[in-house]
């Protein structure tokens, strides 16, 4: 096996230890080591020795390759992962450690993927969890690109006026009101924010289509898992976070208060009921493989027996004791099939993304603005950069909160805003000066008010129940079979429906109750999410996919994260540690959907001349721990000669590992 990259960051305001021997210098040089090269490709020093220009040959051949870096040199705080037969990146180690067993044993990048994502529902409780969601992009070997809509729908029961009128609850609102967040907005907590379980489905059809491994074989380290695994500190912390919410509920006191008490790092965290279920559905797939099944009829009989049968019957249970809306209707008549995904060309690359009931498409129409810009004469994190950027994301954004939605309940003017002739148009938007205006374009005549413009009023939210983000799963194989998921909801403080160990999700805060608004909460409807998974196909066979945390700062961030590697040129492992910003100039998509017109937070690796430039130029600066980026991105990236790099943020524990 290859490079890992695993548990590698501290908790905000610590360092990463790195052994000063196991630099690249070290690596490369002998005892007089006349000369130094650094992980980011720093240049060598003026004076080489003869035994040395070997070295610096092999060097000029890798930047032939591309994995040169036209960005300035910091030595990373870990080295990326490479391989050729395939790679893993996500959100921790127990889930890339299962997405390398299915490879040691055979399995395709989805196979991996799919067994990466069910453990991290597992052990990644934090940020999400079986009854999550699961946007997914998969690209086969004969090249085409896949969507999977992992989102579940609002039940039927639930409707925009029965929220509006809803009075909320303690465990869903604290404190009196004041500005800048909408007046009426579904709650962050509790069985009301309930869909329909949308990941579970998303992994199911992934693994029957694009698999070649059955649900067995793929969940079985997620069983494992569930018996038992040693918690870590940030598992802890969540769970003393939500310890009055958690007391509310007893299904999810049992599993998360053990005893009664908080459970600390290193103990072996327990959930049979989870365990129970996730056996319930191999057996289920055994039962019909035994039956006569073929491997994807068997496939299905583990979603019928989730969504048609026992699984949805004790959901359905548990909801209508405890005033929930979800019914056993609304898990029968879930049912998901692949879709075309939405893409753009920039300088070579073609970008997809998820569709329209995502906030993907916002990284298209940046792309498109971006793309009559010359970045490289800019300058990496210059200010003209930096600024042309924001300002392009701004605008990106404005259409996110103005037109999109789900499109099986809105009309989306979805080629206007994805066209590279609108993107000119909204290019000229960009001046000299940060604006502080929200800028929707017109891309349809009477277009929707965006929701700054709507009645506003801001409650806050107590800190245990702003939501918790997300996880990342990607892997791509040596036959150049990738796939890309950004797993999400279900996080702590979650409801468990009764004895099946089912967090439910807390996504249905993601809607507005903007009458008309494309985003209205209506039964059967997907809310438009923040996830966004991103797969992307270069010049002579080269293919990235990378993914992240970070809610509204998703698209931000990979965009970021995308030039840093394309632009210029930073191996994975870089480009994920590279300095990030983070514009709040966007309606947000969680808790009360506050807007910060002009608030740009900046990595503290920014030079002060920069930040005093983009303050002159009216940007409303403030700077933050490089611990506090608001996203956790993975990138791993596959090389015409057959080389597989891997990335993954250490400031955020994730982890990357190559075969």
């Amino acid at each position: 096996m290859g490079s890992s990259a695993g548990f590698g960051g501290g908790g905000s305001g610590s360092r990463v230890s790195t052994n000063p021997d196991y630099s690249a210098g070290r690596l490369f040089t002998a005892e007089r080591r006349v000369l130094r090269v650094s992980a980011l490709g720093a240049g060598p020093r003026t004076t080489i020795e003869p035994m040395k220009i070997q070295l610096a040959a092999v060097l000029l051949a890798a930047a032939a390759l591309g994995f040169a870096q036209r960005g300035p040199s910091t030595r990373p705080i870990r080295l990326a992962s490479r391989g050729t037969h395939g790679a893993v990146a996500a959100g921790s180690e127990y889930a890339t450690e299962a997405g390398m067993r299915i490879f040691f044993s055979g399995g395709n990048a989805v196979d991996a993927g799919i067994a990466a994502m069910l453990a991290a529902s597992v052990t990644e409780f934090s940020h999400f969890g079986l009854g999550g969601e699961s946007p997914i992009l998969i690209r086969t070997k004969d090249g085409k690109v896949h969507a999977i809509a992992g989102v579940g729908t609002m039940p039927k029961l639930a409707t925009a006026d029965f929220f509006r009128s809803h009075k909320l609850q303690p465990d869903e609102i604290v404190d009196p009101p004041e500005e800048h967040g909408m007046k009426n907005w579904v709650p962050v907590a509790g069985i009301l924010s309930a869909l329909v379980p949308g990941m579970v489905d998303a992994a199911l059809v992934a693994l029957r289509d694009y698999g070649t491994k059955s649900f067995g074989e793929t969940v079985e380290p997620a069983i494992e898992l569930a018996d038992g695994f040693p918690l870590d500190e940030l598992r802890s912390f969540a769970i003393a976070s939500g310890v009055k919410y958690f007391e509310q509920w007893p299904s999810s006191k049992r599993v998360f208060l053990p005893n009664g008490r908080v459970p600390e790092p290193g103990e072996i965290f327990r959930q049979p009921d989870l365990a129970r279920t996730l056996r319930a559905m191999a057996a289920a797939e055994k039962k019909a493989l035994a039956a006569g099944a073929s491997r994807t009829k068997a496939i299905d009989a583990v979603r019928d027996y989730f969504y048609r049968g026992e699984i949805a019957h004790k959901i359905d249970e548990f909801s209508k004791k405890n005033g929930g809306l979800l019914r056993y209707d609304d898990m029968a008549a879930f049912h998901l099939e692949p879709e075309d995904p939405v893409s753009t060309t920039f300088h070579g690359y073609t970008v997809y993304k998820p569709g329209f009931w995502s906030q993907g498409p916002a990284m298209i129409e940046a792309l498109n603005i971006l793309e009559g810009f010359n970045l490289f004469e800019m300058g990496l994190n210059s200010a003209d950069y930096l600024h042309t950027l924001v300002e392009a994301l701004k605008l990106a954004y404005a259409d996110r909160d103005t037109y999109y939605g789900d499109p099986k309940f809105s009309r989306i003017p979805s080629e206007i805003l994805l066209s590279k002739q609108y993107g000119a148009v909204r290019r000229k938007l960009i001046g000299e000066k940060a604006s502080l205006d929200f800028r929707p374009g017109e891309a349809e005549p009477n277009p929707p008010k965006h929701p700054y413009y709507a009645t506003i009023a801001h409650y806050p939210v107590d800190p245990a129940l702003l939501a918790k983000d997300t996880t990342c799963v990607d892997a791509i194989d040596k036959d150049g079979v990738a796939i890309s998921i950004t797993p999400s909801g279900a996080w702590a403080p979650a409801v468990i429906a009764g004895d099946t160990g089912i967090p439910l999700t807390e996504r249905a805060q993601s809607f507005l109750l903007i009458p008309g608004h494309p985003n209205e909460l209506a039964p059967g409807k997907r809310p438009r999410v923040t996830l966004s998974p991103t797969l992307v196909t270069g010049p002579n066979g080269a293919l990235i996919t990378l993914s992240t945390p970070g809610g509204d700062v998703q698209d931000q961030s990979l965009l970021q994260v995308f030039l840093d590697a394309t632009v210029w040129g930073m191996n994975a492992q870089n480009a994920v540690e590279a300095p990030r910003f983070q514009s709040e100039h966007l309606v947000e998509s969680f808790d009360n959907h506050v807007m910060k017109p002009g608030g740009l937070l900046i990595d503290e690796r920014t030079p002060m001349n920069i930040v005093q430039e983009l303050q002159r130029r009216g940007h409303l600066v403030e700077r933050r721990s490089r611990y506090q980026s608001g996203s956790a991105p993975v990138f791993i990236r596959m090389f015409p000669t057959g080389l597989i790099e891997a990335g993954a943020d250490p400031f955020y524990f994730r982890s990357a590992q190559a075969w």
